[in-house]
Protein backbone atom coordinates (compact mmCIF):
# COMPACT_ATOMS: atom_id res chain seq x y z
CA UNK A 1 0.00 0.00 0.00
CA UNK A 2 1.16 3.61 -0.62
CA UNK A 3 1.36 5.86 2.25
CA UNK A 4 -1.53 7.64 0.89
CA UNK A 5 -3.70 4.51 0.84
CA UNK A 6 -2.44 3.58 4.52
CA UNK A 7 -3.28 6.82 5.79
CA UNK A 8 -6.97 7.26 4.20
CA UNK A 9 -7.05 3.59 5.26
CA UNK A 10 -6.49 4.90 8.77
CA UNK A 11 -8.82 7.95 8.71
CA UNK A 12 -11.79 5.49 7.42
CA UNK A 13 -11.41 3.30 10.48
CA UNK A 14 -11.20 6.33 12.77
CA UNK A 15 -14.92 7.59 11.17
CA UNK A 16 -15.96 4.79 11.49
CA UNK A 17 -15.46 3.96 15.20
CA UNK A 18 -17.46 7.31 15.48
CA UNK A 19 -20.21 6.57 13.49
CA UNK A 20 -22.96 7.72 16.05
CA UNK A 21 -25.72 5.17 14.44
CA UNK A 22 -24.15 2.05 15.79
CA UNK A 23 -22.85 3.94 19.33
CA UNK A 24 -26.46 5.08 19.94
CA UNK A 25 -27.87 1.89 19.36
CA UNK A 26 -25.58 0.10 21.73
CA UNK A 27 -26.03 2.34 24.26
CA UNK A 28 -30.01 2.23 24.29
CA UNK A 29 -29.72 -2.00 24.04
CA UNK A 30 -27.11 -1.59 26.88
CA UNK A 31 -29.23 0.11 28.92
CA UNK A 32 -33.04 0.97 27.33
CA UNK A 33 -35.59 3.41 28.25
CA UNK A 34 -38.20 2.41 30.75
CA UNK A 35 -41.00 0.85 28.59
CA UNK A 36 -44.18 2.19 28.41
CA UNK A 37 -43.52 5.68 29.30
CA UNK A 38 -43.98 8.52 26.33
CA UNK A 39 -40.65 9.36 24.94
CA UNK A 40 -39.96 12.65 23.24
CA UNK A 41 -36.33 12.92 21.19
CA UNK A 42 -34.62 16.02 20.57
CA UNK A 43 -31.06 15.26 18.70
CA UNK A 44 -28.61 18.22 18.10
CA UNK A 45 -25.71 18.73 15.77
CA UNK A 46 -23.66 17.09 13.44
CA UNK A 47 -24.72 13.78 13.96
CA UNK A 48 -28.45 14.18 14.85
CA UNK A 49 -29.87 12.46 12.04
CA UNK A 50 -28.36 8.99 12.27
CA UNK A 51 -28.51 9.04 16.20
CA UNK A 52 -32.13 9.84 16.12
CA UNK A 53 -32.94 6.93 13.22
CA UNK A 54 -30.63 4.41 15.68
CA UNK A 55 -32.53 5.90 18.36
CA UNK A 56 -36.21 5.24 17.17
CA UNK A 57 -35.24 1.73 15.87
CA UNK A 58 -34.02 0.77 19.33
CA UNK A 59 -36.71 2.43 20.72
CA UNK A 60 -39.39 0.22 18.12
CA UNK A 61 -42.08 2.85 18.35
CA UNK A 62 -42.29 6.48 17.00
CA UNK A 63 -41.50 9.02 19.75
CA UNK A 64 -44.32 11.11 20.76
CA UNK A 65 -42.17 14.17 19.48
CA UNK A 66 -38.86 14.13 17.27
CA UNK A 67 -37.34 17.21 16.97
CA UNK A 68 -33.97 17.35 14.94
CA UNK A 69 -31.55 20.26 14.78
CA UNK A 70 -28.41 19.94 12.70
CA UNK A 71 -26.49 21.70 10.01
CA UNK A 72 -27.30 22.15 5.99
CA UNK A 73 -24.90 19.81 4.89
CA UNK A 74 -26.26 16.45 7.45
CA UNK A 75 -29.95 17.35 7.33
CA UNK A 76 -31.87 14.57 5.46
CA UNK A 77 -35.99 14.14 5.86
CA UNK A 78 -36.55 11.43 8.20
CA UNK A 79 -40.44 10.64 8.96
CA UNK A 80 -42.12 12.18 11.86
CA UNK A 81 -39.15 14.89 12.69
CA UNK A 82 -39.44 18.59 13.02
CA UNK A 83 -35.67 19.15 11.64
CA UNK A 84 -34.24 22.64 11.06
CA UNK A 85 -31.00 23.10 9.05
CA UNK A 86 -29.25 25.50 11.31
CA UNK A 87 -25.96 26.98 10.97
CA UNK A 88 -22.50 26.29 11.81
CA UNK A 89 -19.94 28.01 13.37
CA UNK A 90 -21.50 30.88 13.62
CA UNK A 91 -25.21 30.91 14.44
CA UNK A 92 -28.27 31.85 12.38
CA UNK A 93 -31.93 32.92 13.06
CA UNK A 94 -33.27 28.94 11.92
CA UNK A 95 -30.74 27.99 14.87
CA UNK A 96 -32.69 30.67 17.46
CA UNK A 97 -35.98 29.17 15.93
CA UNK A 98 -34.68 25.82 17.11
CA UNK A 99 -33.53 26.29 20.27
CA UNK A 100 -36.70 28.18 21.18
CA UNK A 101 -38.54 25.28 20.04
CA UNK A 102 -36.26 22.76 22.05
CA UNK A 103 -37.10 24.34 24.96
CA UNK A 104 -40.89 24.54 24.51
CA UNK A 105 -41.18 20.49 23.76
CA UNK A 106 -39.05 20.46 27.16
CA UNK A 107 -41.13 22.52 28.76
CA UNK A 108 -44.49 21.03 27.75
CA UNK A 109 -43.29 17.43 29.45
CA UNK A 110 -44.65 15.78 32.49
CA UNK A 111 -43.45 13.78 35.31
CA UNK A 112 -44.74 10.65 33.05
CA UNK A 113 -42.64 11.54 30.28
CA UNK A 114 -38.94 10.60 29.26
CA UNK A 115 -36.77 13.54 27.14
CA UNK A 116 -33.98 11.45 25.24
CA UNK A 117 -31.47 14.09 24.20
CA UNK A 118 -28.38 13.11 21.36
CA UNK A 119 -25.85 15.53 21.68
CA UNK A 120 -23.05 15.83 19.40
CA UNK A 121 -20.71 18.65 18.31
CA UNK A 122 -21.61 21.73 16.04
CA UNK A 123 -24.89 22.16 19.06
CA UNK A 124 -23.07 25.03 20.65
CA UNK A 125 -23.93 27.03 17.65
CA UNK A 126 -26.73 25.83 16.23
CA UNK A 127 -28.93 26.43 18.56
CA UNK A 128 -28.16 29.99 20.41
CA UNK A 129 -30.85 31.32 23.02
CA UNK A 130 -29.98 34.17 24.14
CA UNK A 131 -30.59 35.58 27.55
CA UNK A 132 -32.50 38.78 28.05
CA UNK A 133 -30.72 41.54 27.31
CA UNK A 134 -28.51 39.70 24.51
CA UNK A 135 -29.47 39.06 20.28
CA UNK A 136 -28.81 36.83 18.10
CA UNK A 137 -26.49 39.25 16.26
CA UNK A 138 -24.74 39.83 19.57
CA UNK A 139 -24.03 36.47 19.97
CA UNK A 140 -23.10 35.99 15.98
CA UNK A 141 -20.00 38.79 16.76
CA UNK A 142 -18.83 37.62 20.10
CA UNK A 143 -18.63 33.41 18.20
CA UNK A 144 -16.67 35.28 15.57
CA UNK A 145 -14.53 37.18 18.08
CA UNK A 146 -13.84 34.38 20.60
CA UNK A 147 -13.21 32.25 17.11
CA UNK A 148 -10.54 35.03 15.86
CA UNK A 149 -9.20 34.70 19.12
CA UNK A 150 -8.00 31.57 19.76
CA UNK A 151 -10.21 30.32 22.07
CA UNK A 152 -10.13 26.79 23.13
CA UNK A 153 -13.59 25.41 23.29
CA UNK A 154 -13.90 24.22 26.95
CA UNK A 155 -13.26 28.42 27.34
CA UNK A 156 -16.12 29.20 24.50
CA UNK A 157 -18.79 27.08 25.84
CA UNK A 158 -18.12 28.42 29.56
CA UNK A 159 -19.10 31.84 27.86
CA UNK A 160 -21.96 30.65 25.83
CA UNK A 161 -23.40 28.71 28.48
CA UNK A 162 -23.62 31.83 30.85
CA UNK A 163 -24.94 33.93 27.45
CA UNK A 164 -27.86 30.70 26.93
CA UNK A 165 -31.22 30.02 28.08
CA UNK A 166 -30.56 26.37 26.59
CA UNK A 167 -26.81 25.58 27.66
CA UNK A 168 -25.57 24.83 30.98
CA UNK A 169 -28.27 23.14 31.38
CA UNK A 170 -30.87 24.97 31.07
CA UNK A 171 -32.71 22.80 28.60
CA UNK A 172 -32.98 19.94 31.83
CA UNK A 173 -34.24 22.38 33.45
CA UNK A 174 -36.76 23.26 30.94
CA UNK A 175 -38.24 19.57 31.04
CA UNK A 176 -39.42 20.05 34.58
CA UNK A 177 -39.95 16.68 36.44
CA UNK A 178 -39.52 14.52 33.14
CA UNK A 179 -36.62 12.22 33.51
CA UNK A 180 -34.18 13.28 30.92
CA UNK A 181 -31.45 11.36 29.61
CA UNK A 182 -28.42 12.16 27.23
CA UNK A 183 -26.05 10.04 24.74
CA UNK A 184 -23.21 12.30 23.72
CA UNK A 185 -20.90 12.03 21.06
CA UNK A 186 -17.89 14.01 22.30
CA UNK A 187 -16.05 16.00 20.23
CA UNK A 188 -13.54 18.10 22.76
CA UNK A 189 -10.55 17.54 24.06
CA UNK A 190 -10.61 15.54 27.22
CA UNK A 191 -14.38 14.98 26.59
CA UNK A 192 -15.91 16.64 29.52
CA UNK A 193 -19.21 16.04 28.62
CA UNK A 194 -20.19 19.59 30.39
CA UNK A 195 -18.53 21.31 27.37
CA UNK A 196 -19.85 19.28 24.67
CA UNK A 197 -21.98 21.04 22.88
CA UNK A 198 -22.05 23.38 25.85
CA UNK A 199 -23.94 21.27 28.09
CA UNK A 200 -27.66 21.37 27.70
CA UNK A 201 -28.79 18.65 30.30
CA UNK A 202 -25.10 19.30 32.65
CA UNK A 203 -24.68 22.00 34.91
CA UNK A 204 -22.75 24.98 33.65
CA UNK A 205 -18.75 24.67 33.57
CA UNK A 206 -18.89 27.56 36.10
CA UNK A 207 -20.25 31.08 36.68
CA UNK A 208 -20.54 34.35 35.31
CA UNK A 209 -17.35 35.73 37.25
CA UNK A 210 -15.19 32.51 35.44
CA UNK A 211 -16.77 33.67 32.09
CA UNK A 212 -15.43 37.21 32.46
CA UNK A 213 -12.18 35.84 33.59
CA UNK A 214 -11.52 34.02 30.59
CA UNK A 215 -12.76 36.72 28.02
CA UNK A 216 -10.80 39.14 29.95
CA UNK A 217 -7.43 36.81 29.58
CA UNK A 218 -8.38 36.30 25.86
CA UNK A 219 -7.96 40.23 25.54
CA UNK A 220 -11.67 40.53 23.95
CA UNK A 221 -13.19 41.80 27.38
CA UNK A 222 -12.90 45.69 26.31
CA UNK A 223 -14.17 45.18 22.71
CA UNK A 224 -17.58 43.64 23.66
CA UNK A 225 -20.52 45.13 23.46
CA UNK A 226 -21.84 46.77 26.25
CA UNK A 227 -24.67 44.82 26.91
CA UNK A 228 -23.04 41.56 26.90
CA UNK A 229 -20.19 43.08 29.58
CA UNK A 230 -23.48 44.05 31.63
CA UNK A 231 -24.89 40.81 31.60
CA UNK A 232 -21.93 38.95 32.73
CA UNK A 233 -21.21 40.92 35.51
CA UNK A 234 -24.63 41.74 36.29
CA UNK A 235 -25.45 40.51 40.04
CA UNK A 236 -26.55 37.30 41.17
CA UNK A 237 -29.44 36.47 40.35
CA UNK A 238 -29.18 36.66 37.20
CA UNK A 239 -31.70 36.56 34.20
CA UNK A 240 -30.13 33.67 32.63
CA UNK A 241 -31.97 30.46 33.83
CA UNK A 242 -28.23 28.47 32.14
CA UNK A 243 -26.80 29.60 35.43
CA UNK A 244 -29.53 30.04 37.95
CA UNK A 245 -28.96 27.97 41.10
CA UNK A 246 -32.05 25.66 40.75
CA UNK A 247 -31.41 22.03 40.52
CA UNK A 248 -31.12 20.39 37.48
CA UNK A 249 -34.08 17.31 37.04
CA UNK A 250 -32.72 13.93 37.38
CA UNK A 251 -30.44 13.43 34.17
CA UNK A 252 -28.18 10.78 33.05
CA UNK A 253 -25.40 11.28 30.37
CA UNK A 254 -23.25 8.81 28.82
CA UNK A 255 -20.64 9.25 26.38
CA UNK A 256 -21.15 6.99 23.23
CA UNK A 257 -18.09 8.19 21.25
CA UNK A 258 -14.71 10.23 21.42
CA UNK A 259 -11.40 11.18 19.57
CA UNK A 260 -9.75 8.91 21.95
CA UNK A 261 -12.31 5.94 20.46
CA UNK A 262 -11.65 6.98 16.34
CA UNK A 263 -7.58 7.75 17.37
CA UNK A 264 -7.47 3.79 19.13
CA UNK A 265 -8.84 2.73 15.62
CA UNK A 266 -6.87 4.32 13.19
CA UNK A 267 -3.82 3.28 15.01
CA UNK A 268 -5.26 0.14 15.03
CA UNK A 269 -5.38 0.31 10.98
CA UNK A 270 -1.72 0.59 10.44
CA UNK A 271 -0.04 -2.13 8.54
CA UNK A 272 1.93 -4.04 10.96
CA UNK A 273 5.28 -3.09 9.53
CA UNK A 274 5.51 0.08 10.47
CA UNK A 275 6.50 1.73 13.76
CA UNK A 276 4.15 3.29 15.68
CA UNK A 277 5.51 5.91 17.77
CA UNK A 278 4.26 7.64 20.29
CA UNK A 279 3.23 11.31 20.04
CA UNK A 280 1.17 14.02 22.32
CA UNK A 281 -3.23 13.22 22.67
CA UNK A 282 -4.86 14.92 22.75
CA UNK A 283 -2.75 17.57 20.47
CA UNK A 284 -3.80 20.77 21.67
CA UNK A 285 -2.61 24.23 21.64
CA UNK A 286 -1.73 26.51 18.91
CA UNK A 287 -1.20 25.08 15.13
CA UNK A 288 2.41 26.44 15.21
CA UNK A 289 3.44 24.31 18.09
CA UNK A 290 1.61 21.15 17.20
CA UNK A 291 3.41 21.88 13.71
CA UNK A 292 6.60 21.66 15.55
CA UNK A 293 6.14 19.09 17.50
CA UNK A 294 4.93 16.88 14.84
CA UNK A 295 8.49 17.55 12.75
CA UNK A 296 10.43 17.32 15.91
CA UNK A 297 9.24 13.62 16.12
CA UNK A 298 9.51 12.87 12.37
CA UNK A 299 13.06 13.89 12.10
CA UNK A 300 13.83 12.40 15.23
CA UNK A 301 12.31 8.93 13.61
CA UNK A 302 14.72 5.94 12.91
CA UNK A 303 15.13 4.46 9.63
CA UNK A 304 12.20 1.98 8.85
CA UNK A 305 8.31 2.59 8.57
CA UNK A 306 7.30 4.72 11.05
CA UNK A 307 3.59 6.15 11.75
CA UNK A 308 2.87 9.21 14.41
CA UNK A 309 -1.35 8.97 14.97
CA UNK A 310 -3.01 11.97 17.26
CA UNK A 311 -5.87 13.85 17.13
CA UNK A 312 -7.38 16.29 19.37
CA UNK A 313 -8.13 20.03 18.51
CA UNK A 314 -5.62 22.77 17.87
CA UNK A 315 -6.29 26.41 17.43
CA UNK A 316 -5.44 29.42 14.86
CA UNK A 317 -5.07 32.74 15.58
CA UNK A 318 -6.68 34.67 12.91
CA UNK A 319 -4.79 37.90 12.06
CA UNK A 320 -5.47 38.20 7.74
CA UNK A 321 -8.05 37.77 5.45
CA UNK A 322 -7.68 34.09 3.87
CA UNK A 323 -10.04 30.81 4.00
CA UNK A 324 -8.85 27.83 5.91
CA UNK A 325 -9.06 26.06 9.28
CA UNK A 326 -6.97 24.49 11.93
CA UNK A 327 -6.50 21.28 10.15
CA UNK A 328 -5.34 22.52 6.67
CA UNK A 329 -3.05 25.01 8.25
CA UNK A 330 -1.56 22.80 10.63
CA UNK A 331 -1.34 20.67 7.16
CA UNK A 332 0.54 23.95 5.00
CA UNK A 333 2.95 24.44 8.11
CA UNK A 334 3.97 20.37 7.99
CA UNK A 335 4.43 20.61 4.52
CA UNK A 336 6.91 23.92 4.50
CA UNK A 337 8.87 22.75 7.95
CA UNK A 338 9.31 18.65 7.21
CA UNK A 339 12.26 18.51 4.48
CA UNK A 340 13.33 14.53 4.86
CA UNK A 341 15.56 12.67 3.18
CA UNK A 342 12.88 9.84 2.84
CA UNK A 343 9.51 9.87 1.65
CA UNK A 344 6.66 10.86 3.86
CA UNK A 345 3.10 11.86 3.96
CA UNK A 346 0.81 13.72 6.53
CA UNK A 347 -2.97 14.11 7.07
CA UNK A 348 -4.88 16.35 8.84
CA UNK A 349 -8.73 15.74 9.14
CA UNK A 350 -11.77 16.93 10.95
CA UNK A 351 -13.70 13.86 11.59
CA UNK A 352 -17.30 15.86 11.10
CA UNK A 353 -15.50 16.52 6.99
CA UNK A 354 -15.75 20.26 7.16
CA UNK A 355 -12.45 22.18 8.41
CA UNK A 356 -13.29 25.92 9.28
CA UNK A 357 -15.69 27.88 6.37
CA UNK A 358 -14.66 25.47 3.52
CA UNK A 359 -15.23 22.74 1.72
CA UNK A 360 -12.37 20.83 2.77
CA UNK A 361 -12.18 18.03 5.63
CA UNK A 362 -8.39 19.19 5.97
CA UNK A 363 -5.00 18.64 4.26
CA UNK A 364 -2.84 15.82 2.98
CA UNK A 365 0.79 16.69 2.15
CA UNK A 366 3.86 15.13 1.27
CA UNK A 367 7.57 16.28 0.89
CA UNK A 368 6.54 17.89 -2.77
CA UNK A 369 3.67 19.73 -1.89
CA UNK A 370 5.65 22.90 -1.15
CA UNK A 371 7.15 22.59 -4.47
CA UNK A 372 4.00 22.10 -6.39
CA UNK A 373 2.82 25.17 -4.33
CA UNK A 374 5.72 27.34 -6.07
CA UNK A 375 5.15 25.74 -9.20
CA UNK A 376 1.62 27.07 -9.54
CA UNK A 377 2.60 29.93 -9.13
CA UNK A 378 1.59 30.96 -5.04
CA UNK A 379 4.21 32.15 -2.42
CA UNK A 380 3.11 29.49 0.58
CA UNK A 381 4.40 31.79 3.32
CA UNK A 382 2.68 34.61 2.11
CA UNK A 383 -0.38 32.86 2.20
CA UNK A 384 0.05 30.92 5.28
CA UNK A 385 0.67 34.52 6.31
CA UNK A 386 -2.73 35.48 5.62
CA UNK A 387 -4.70 32.11 7.28
CA UNK A 388 -5.09 31.03 3.51
CA UNK A 389 -3.93 27.60 3.55
CA UNK A 390 -7.26 26.52 1.82
CA UNK A 391 -5.45 28.32 -1.57
CA UNK A 392 -2.51 27.44 -0.63
CA UNK A 393 -3.19 23.58 -0.68
CA UNK A 394 -5.54 23.93 -3.36
CA UNK A 395 -2.96 24.84 -5.40
CA UNK A 396 -1.11 22.29 -4.27
CA UNK A 397 -3.39 19.28 -5.02
CA UNK A 398 -3.13 18.59 -1.43
CA UNK A 399 -6.67 19.44 0.18
CA UNK A 400 -8.98 16.36 1.47
CA UNK A 401 -12.65 16.32 0.28
CA UNK A 402 -14.96 13.41 2.40
CA UNK A 403 -18.29 15.35 2.89
CA UNK A 404 -20.31 15.62 5.56
CA UNK A 405 -19.81 12.73 7.51
CA UNK A 406 -22.83 13.11 9.85
CA UNK A 407 -20.42 12.29 13.00
CA UNK A 408 -17.98 14.77 15.05
CA UNK A 409 -15.31 13.69 17.30
CA UNK A 410 -12.64 16.58 16.69
CA UNK A 411 -9.27 15.72 14.51
CA UNK A 412 -7.28 13.29 13.43
CA UNK A 413 -3.60 13.77 12.45
CA UNK A 414 -1.61 10.72 10.59
CA UNK A 415 2.01 11.13 9.95
CA UNK A 416 4.03 8.44 7.85
CA UNK A 417 7.64 7.75 6.82
CA UNK A 418 9.33 5.34 5.04
CA UNK A 419 12.98 3.75 5.40
CA UNK A 420 15.30 5.86 3.83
Amino acid sequence: MSLRQVALAAFDAALAAAAPGPATARALAERPLAPGRPVTIIAMGKAAIPMARAAIGQLGRPPKTLLIVTNPENAVALDGAEIFAAAHPLPDAIGLAAAARALEIAASLTAEDQLLVLVSGGASAMLPSPVPGVSLSDKITLNAQMLAANMDIRAMNLVRQNLSALKGGGLARAAGRAVVRSLILSDVPGDELAVVASGPTLPPIGPRSAAVDVLQKSGLWAGLAPNIRAVLTAPAPTPAPATAAAPLPPANATLIGANQISIAAARAAIPPDYLLLEAPFPLIGTVESAAETLAALARAAPNQPCAIVTGGETTVNVTGTGRGGRNQELALRIALALALPRDWLFLSAGTDGRDGPTDAAGGIVTGDTARAIAAAGHDSRRLLANNDSYAALAAGDALLHTGATATNVGDCQILLLNRL
